[in-house]
Order: structure tokens, then C-alpha cells, then sequence
């Protein structure tokens, strides 16, 4: 029987929940960025995603209140790469789906962690998983006879997949260096004030809108804070493993959360590429 520490319950027995909370994760992250797009013709993407940390950071900081003076030279250092992370990965993914479907993008996204995962393993199959995605990605290009995706939308969520490789890798460096949640929190701060320049205009008409500001609350607390301490809990309970093949999941949450929410067509070629990349992020995960 597998523990985690003496008198901790077998691993069975903490499974479960922890599913759901993977689960649970991924239709927050999802419903919440569907919700941040009502938001863009406001705000603009800079000035949603400048919202959703930047409320998302201040409620963290009110729940974990983080002894920052107590923080070493290498902890400030883990926890300011973090926060570069999230800026660039949730910057560059809102701008993106301004101009394309939520699914494809969130597809074309999963490149960055696939990757990252190949090359850190450097295994001939890993590879393999990658170009499988890979194929799954191009399928979008030619998506049910449509005119194809918006290129620059492409290029916007290509690079927050490479932020979301380096999130992958400074997330794992933070949460050794400080525990609990308090360097997720000073993370969000960090990269809302790395946001600031381009978003403040944005966010300051949604600042002055009642509406618009509970729209913005909601994207943080379901964007951001639901879903970071549900994954938090999860790794605490799963083997890394079993969760990165249910995060695999998360194209086709977003594909469904696109068209339920937002209207956006799913048609067969679209669907099948996206089970193709989840395919290829589930055998990457499950032979790792």
C-alpha cells in the first residue's frame, strides 16, 4: 500500500478526489478564459490578461500572505522567472484567441509542453509524440474548408506555448524554493506589473465599469486561482504521470467550452486534430 508519509492515506484513497480536481482545473481554466473573451472588446487582450492576474494576484496575496522578507536571493530569483512565465504565457494566449477559436488555440499550445517534454527526455519516441501533434496542428490550418486560422493568432499562441515550456520549468523551480502558495502569488503580482504598460488603458475601463469589473473577478477567480490551486492539490495527491495525461484533456475542454460559450463551430477536421494532439500529449505522458 503507497503512502506519501507515515499514517497519509493510500494512494487509492486520494486519487479520486484528485481527479476531479484535475478535472475540475481544466473547465475552470477554460470556462474562465471563455469568459475573458467577452471582456476584449472593452479591454482589449492586454487589459483582460492585466485583470486576470492582477485580481487573481491580489486575492492570492490575501490568502497565502507570503513573508517576502523573509525570501532569499534565490527564491526572489525562482519566483521572478515565474512571474515573466505567466506574463508571457497568458499575454501572448489571450491575444491569440482574439483571433482564433479557443480550442485550436489552446491545441496549438500544447506544442510548447510536448516539446519541452522531448527534449528533456531525448528519446526517439518522444520525438515521434511531438510530430504527431505536430500533423494535429497543421490539420487546423486546413480546418473544415475554412479560410484556415489567422496567421498572426498563430504566431501569438506559438509563443505562449514556448512561455508555457518555461512556466513548466520555472513552476517546478518556484515551488521548491518557497513553499505553499505564497510564490504563486508574489508570481501573479510580478507578472501583472510586467503587463501594466500595455494593459493599463484596457483595465482601467473595466475598473470604472461595475459590470465589466465582475466579468474581470470572475476571469481571475476561474482563470487563475481556481484552477492553479486545484492542479497544486491535485500534485500533491497523483503521480505526475496520471495527472499530465489528464491534463491532456484540456484542447478538448477548451474546443467544448468554445462552442458551448461562445458560439464557435467545431467541425470534423478541427475535432480530429485535437484528438490527434491530445492522443500524442497522452502517449508522451503515459510512456514518460
Amino acid at each position: 500500500m503507497t503512502t506519501t508519509a507515515a499514517g497519509a492515506p493510500p494512494l487509492a484513497a486520494r486519487s479520486g478526489p484528485a481527479v476531479l480536481m484535475v478535472l475540475g482545473s481544466c473547465v475552470s481554466l477554460q470556462v474562465g478564459a471563455a469568459l475573458a473573451a467577452g471582456l476584449f472588446p472593452a479591454t482589449g487582450s492586454a487589459g483582460a490578461t492585466l485583470l486576470r492576474l492582477g485580481l487573481a494576484a491580489g486575492v492570492l496575496l490575501a490568502l497565502a500572505r507570503p513573508a517576502v522578507r523573509a525570501w532569499r536571493g534565490h527564491q526572489w530569483r525562482a519566483v521572478l522567472l515565474l512571474g515573466v512565465s505567466l506574463a508571457g504565457m497568458n499575454g501572448f494566449f489571450y491575444a491569440a484567441i482574439a483571433r482564433i477559436p479557443l480550442g485550436p488555440a489552446v491545441t496549438i499550445e500544447f506544442l510548447g509542453p510536448l516539446t519541452l517534454a522531448a527534449a528533456l527526455s531525448r528519446r526517439a519516441r518522444d520525438l515521434g509524440w511531438v510530430l504527431l501533434a505536430a500533423a494535429g496542428v497543421a490539420m487546423l490550418g486546413f480546418a473544415d474548408g475554412a479560410a484556415g486560422l489567422d496567421p498572426l493568432g498563430v504566431i501569438l499562441v506559438l509563443v505562449a506555448a514556448a512561455f508555457w515550456a518555461l512556466y513548466i520549468l520555472a513552476s517546478s523551480r518556484a515551488g521548491a524554493a518557497v513553499p505553499g502558495q505564497g510564490g504563486l502569488a508574489v508570481a501573479m503580482t510580478i507578472g501583472a506589473l510586467v503587463l501594466l504598460p500595455g494593459g493599463a488603458i484596457g483595465a482601467e475601463k473595466a475598473l470604472t465599469s461595475p459590470h465589466l469589473l465582475l466579468v474581470a473577478l470572475g476571469t481571475g477567480l476561474l482563470a487563475s486561482v481556481i484552477p492553479y490551486s486545484l492542479e497544486m492539490s491535485a500534485l500533491r495527491r497523483l503521480p505526475q504521470r496520471t495527472f499530465g495525461i489528464l491534463l491532456s484533456l484540456e484542447p478538448a475542454v477548451a474546443a467544448l467550452a468554445g462552442w458551448l460559450l461562445l458560439a464557435q463551430p467545431l467541425g470534423w477536421t478541427s475535432a480530429t486534430a485535437m484528438v490527434v494532439v491530445v492522443l500524442a500529449s497522452i502517449g508522451s505522458t503515459a510512456c514518460a
